[in-house]
């Protein structure tokens, strides 16, 4: 979203029920740092560019300014609600990734944070509606978790179920650039740029790390009592602050994995 299940809205589809307004006031680095991605659009003023999952909306106005005709699509109502109520002059869908129809094809469609949310066995569908939304020669532009990413917090939440008895359930899907650019190309992509990168980000707060968890983490805590999942988060934080807590900042270890391809 501006960061696994198949076509049931984006709670539903990314695991997960959006807090729209706590997500817009303490994780706006999310589309901060994707404005960097926007810079690998290379397409002419006035072409027709989708902000597939555009949270907020808060690119989908970057990409307005930037002299593009724009459509935000976010399978979180929540979310497209709250796109609409900022950014009251631009269009906004509620859709899902795997399933959604655009009325005419799209020069580019751009993502940011939210590939890693759908399953693996349901990347090819996401390639191949992809692919079905764009004009021949169209763009592909997107930025989500790659391999490791978090691995550090991952592996923590990991240790304190086991503790407990308990399954961790990986939410993500993190590939490598080798294991996700065959998926695009099978559905007709040429891969033309791909760059897997680490980017430890910034939390806000003293409980930037908890707040980290309680936000993005919530599939595996599903059918947990609240008072052991408020223990596993706390033994977790207390267990990654040496190694995760610098200079009075949480660092969660973000990797990154941004891909341009074109549709061939």
């Amino acid at each position: 979203m501006h960061e696994t299940m198949y076509a049931k809205g984006k709670e539903d589809l990314v695991n997960i029920k959006w807090n729209a307004d706590g997500y817009t006031r303490q994780f706006s680095f999310v589309h901060q740092y994707g404005e960097g991605v926007l810079d690998l659009i290379d397409a002419p003023v006035g072409s027709f560019v989708v902000d597939l999952g555009c949270g907020n909306g808060a690119l989908t106005e970057k990409l307005q300014t930037r002299g593009y005709e724009v459509l935000g699509l976010d399978a979180s109502s929540d979310m497209t609600d709250l796109a609409k109520k900022l950014h009251p002059e631009l269009p906004f869908q509620t859709a899902d990734a795997l399933q959604f129809s655009l009325d005419k094809p799209a020069d580019v469609i751009f993502s940011n944070a939210v590939f890693h949310w759908i399953d693996k066995e349901n990347q090819t569908v996401l390639a191949a509606n992809l692919a079905r939304n764009l004009k021949m020669g169209g763009s592909l532009v997107c930025e989500f978790g790659g391999k490791g990413c978090g691995e550090k917090v991952h592996q923590g939440l990991a240790r304190n179920f086991e503790k407990r008895g308990l399954s961790y359930v990986m939410p993500f899907y993190f590939p490598t650039i080798g294991e996700y650019a065959p998926i695009l190309e099978k559905s007709g992509f040429r891969v033309e740029y791909a760059l897997l990168f680490d980017r430890p980000t910034k939390q806000q707060g003293e409980d930037g790390l908890k707040g980290w968890i309680e936000m993005f983490v919530k599939e595996p805590f599903e059918g947990i009592e609240e008072s052991v999942k408020e223990e596993i988060i706390r033994e977790t934080v207390e267990d990654l602050r040496e190694e995760l807590h610098q200079d009075g900042s949480w660092y969660v270890d973000y990797v990154r994995i941004r891909i341009k391809a074109v549709k061939k």
